[in-house]
């Protein structure tokens, strides 16, 4: 009988050991799990998706089924743009708990935005509308979202007749690869990426998103391969110990225009300019400069071939007494000098939203600018947009159509000088990694063709170039103006100076007469008829020297 009443007690006692061991556990569990989704919610907020993701996944494996924690690993995803893993989390956190964030809605919404899920993201966005304030309506621009969805629907259903392919492996890597630019004459190549590549200790932004810095890379044209090198970092002083983002290369291929944002002379973010040499080296970049730089961010640069009028992006809300339209514009600058520019002029409202635009390039015709924006009939993020200069106003942007377009990020495209082959930088699925460049086939697209022409894709471009020397001394002669007359019409189709080098660079329709002109003082004028003629596949390209003679005393 005593045995059997001390068995009893004996378990009571063992049972509520066990039992408060079970739940100093589940304290210290609970305990832990919350200071792991504090610490995971500092490093999403500083940027470092990884450590967050880490942390979350820890929490959800003693919680499988906690609505939050589901939401986390979402949103997370859905910044690493990694959407399809985020549409999975998403989606159960939302059938577990469809109010255990106020941003579930817009996040799933914007998700399925990215997976081309478009009608299920319109949906979506309409109940976050409908649920949400205005504020946050306008804050988040569902508007604009809605509205982007509505263009991919009907850009979807009409694809335009192109072929895109990536760049390859000869240009882009497994890391973000974007900011494609090419000379006019389709020989140089270059680009920006965060590869590892040629980098000392393969430093990372810490205070960024813990990726490696960007670097400017450069490739040429193979002829008997027909195709780029193998991209390499651009030789000389360019790329420093942070940021170096390439905006544009010259269409004579000797200056490079740079972005960067540093805690010394570029901040705040800024355009440099960087020459070439004789070398085939860069030199060291320089700031543009006034009355461009401001307090404000600027960051797209494309100068036309006569190099007289330079293209480029600002976050600055005025030039002068001339305000902007959106986050960033894009602006015109006239150049009055050798070393001075005028006053930037707003491209206007036609161009400009209240959204973001950039990502520039002017075509070697001078008068069709093709840019990305966020406005306009975008089918999601960034697309592609062209306008044409025509009788001193730019025409209403036409998007480039999908799958050019898409609902990811479509930036930076560039065409070559014959029309038929263009690059641009995407997100999409499918690439090598993170962002890529891409290649376009644009020989059936006739995007540039005027009203004569109807099969052809627009008229064609030649290159005119050389230099100005002087015969007594053999050198070359800067800053002198060379100016070209078409010959049928008596009408000037061209005027630029020559550089500290001598030389000048032009590009003008082909097949026409031209006449040649330097009126420089205390030399004989030079006068020479060129016929530029067109080649059968690439650019022609005309190299002329313009000797100039000393006048007799």
């Amino acid at each position: 009988m005593t045995r059997m009443k001390f068995l009893p007690l004996i378990f009571t006692l063992l049972f509520s050991v066990a039992f408060a061991q079970k739940k100093d556990k589940n304290i210290l569990q609970k305990g832990g799990d919350q200071a792991k989704l504090f610490q995971a919610g500092q490093f999403f907020n500083a940027g470092d998706y990884v450590k967050a993701l880490n942390l979350y996944k820890e929490v959800l494996n003693s919680d499988q089924n906690n609505a939050n924690v589901n939401y986390r690993l979402g949103e997370v995803y859905h910044a690493m743009e990694l959407y399809d893993d985020a549409v999975e989390f998403l989606e159960k956190a939302l059938s577990i708990d469809p109010k255990c964030n106020e941003d579930m809605l817009y996040i799933l919404a914007h998700t399925h935005h990215m997976l081309e899920k478009v009608d299920m993201a319109l949906e979506e966005y309409e109940k976050f509308k409908a649920g949400t304030t205005e504020g946050k309506v306008n804050d988040y621009d569902i508007n604009l979202l809605i509205s982007q969805c509505k263009s991919a629907k009907d850009l979807m259903k009409a694809p335009v007749t192109i072929t895109v392919s990536n760049a390859g492996d000869m240009i882009n890597s497994s890391y973000d690869d974007k900011g494609p630019s090419i000379t006019a004459d389709g020989k140089t190549f270059v680009f920006t990426s965060r590869r590892p590549q040629g980098k000392k200790g393969q430093e990372v932004d810490k205070e960024g998103d813990f990726k490696f810095f960007e670097d400017i890379y450069m490739s040429t044209w193979d002829d008997g391969k027909q195709n780029f090198s193998e991209a390499e970092m651009i030789k000389g002083s360019v790329n420093s110990e942070g940021h170096d983002a390439v905006l544009s290369i010259s269409p004579d291929g000797k200056q490079i225009f740079i972005y960067r944002n540093d805690d010394g002379e570029a901040r705040g973010g800024e355009i440099l300019i960087s020459k070439v040499q004789q070398t085939g080296k860069w030199g060291a970049p320089k700031l543009l400069g006034k009355p461009v730089s401001t307090s404000y961010a600027e960051f797209g640069a494309v100068i036309s071939s006569d190099g007289k009028t330079l293209y480029f992006v600002s976050e600055s809300p005025k030039y002068g007494e001339q305000k902007g339209f959106g986050h960033g514009d894009i602006w015109m600058v006239k150049k009055i000098s050798k070393t001075e520019w005028g006053l930037p002029v707003n491209l206007g409202s036609e161009i400009n939203t209240q959204f973001d635009e950039g990502g520039i390039f002017l075509h070697p015709d001078g008068k069709t600018l093709f840019f990305s924006s966020e406005g306009h009939n975008s089918m999601g993020s960034y697309d592609i947009f062209m306008t044409r200069l025509e009788n001193g106003k730019w025409s209403k942007p036409v998007n480039l159509g999908y799958p050019i377009n898409t609902v990811r990020k479509d930036v930076s495209f560039v065409l070559t000088t014959d029309n038929n082959t263009a690059y641009f930088a995407s997100d999409r699925p499918g690439g090598m990694g993170e962002r890529d460049i891409y290649k376009v086939d644009m020989s059936k697209y006739l995007i540039m063709k005027d009203e004569k022409e109807v099969t052809d894709n627009g008229p064609k471009i030649s290159i005119l170039k050389g230099n100005v020397t002087i015969i007594e001394s053999g050198k070359g002669a800067p800053d002198v103006e060379v100016i070209i007359t078409d010959k049928e019409t008596g009408k000037q189709a061209g005027t630029t100076n020559t550089n500290e080098d001598g030389e000048y660079f032009f590009t003008l329709p082909s097949d026409k007469t031209y006449i040649v002109e330097v009126t420089q003082s205390g030399y004989k004028k030079y006068t020479k008829e060129l016929l530029l003629k067109s080649a059968k596949t690439g650019t022609a390209t005309e190299f002329l020297i313009i000797l100039l003679d000393k006048e007799k005393k």
